[in-house]
């Protein structure tokens, strides 16, 4: 497309662990955005989930896949398919993203979380909701914004209502799912994903192509 006036670029290519080969070429067409609305002119998003045992990578203690540690509010990861291990998954992939994906200045940008039932999550809430806070407290920790991408439906399966000592909550919204430009404009007034934050921008999908409004 041309003449955009935002783009959001995907760092992941559909999975939580690898890399969009397109990466360097999207993020150079993206920086060509106007920057005309409230969003930044280029944003980017990867995929997350909570694959447990499927894992290719699921820690067995509280470290990183390069063995620096992490501190872990869940207590202590044993390989087991809860919080623990999976918040430890989840800081594990964010450090990934942020350093090893090619992407060059990451604190500059902000950091959006796709949460899709297309990806690999476990029965447990409470264990894929720690994945997700682990990458936010990796992004956060080196001084990026974070946001969340879903549908109220897929996050309710997903996710659901967090605690409310949860660092998802106030976190800004990205809602899918419209399917026109207007009913996109109207899904701005939608609650966001968590308690106490913000819908900033809606999509709506024509020719198979994603668009999307900004909310401010």
């Amino acid at each position: 497309p041309q003449g955009q006036a935002f783009a959001v670029v995907g760092v992941t290519g559909g999975l939580a662990n690898d890399t969009n080969p397109c990466l360097s070429s999207q993020l150079a067409w993206a920086e060509k955005s106007s920057g005309v609305t409230g969003q930044p002119k280029v944003e980017l998003y990867v995929n997350t989930a909570n694959p447990g045992m499927q894992a290719s990578w699921w820690p067995s203690t509280n470290s990183m896949k390069n063995g620096l540690p992490v501190a872990n509010p869940y207590g202590s990861c044993a390989g087991a398919e809860g919080a623990a291990c999976a918040y430890v998954y989840g800081y594990s992939m964010a450090y990934d993203d942020f350093n090893n994906r090619g992407v060059l200045s990451p604190v500059t940008y902000r950091w959006w979380l796709d949460v899709e039932l297309i990806n690999t999550w476990q029965a447990d809430k409470a264990a894929n909701a720690a994945s997700l806070e682990g990458m936010t407290a990796y992004f956060r920790g080196k001084g990026a914004q974070v946001g969340l991408y879903s549908t109220s439906y897929q996050w309710g399966i997903i996710v659901g209502k967090v605690s409310a000592a949860s660092n998802l909550n106030g976190l800004r919204s990205w809602i899918p799912g419209s399917s026109s430009e207007r009913t996109a404009r109207t899904a701005c007034l939608l609650p966001p994903l968590t308690t106490g934050g913000t819908v900033a921008m809606t999509q709506f999908v024509v020719k198979n192509l994603d668009y999307n409004v900004s909310c401010s």
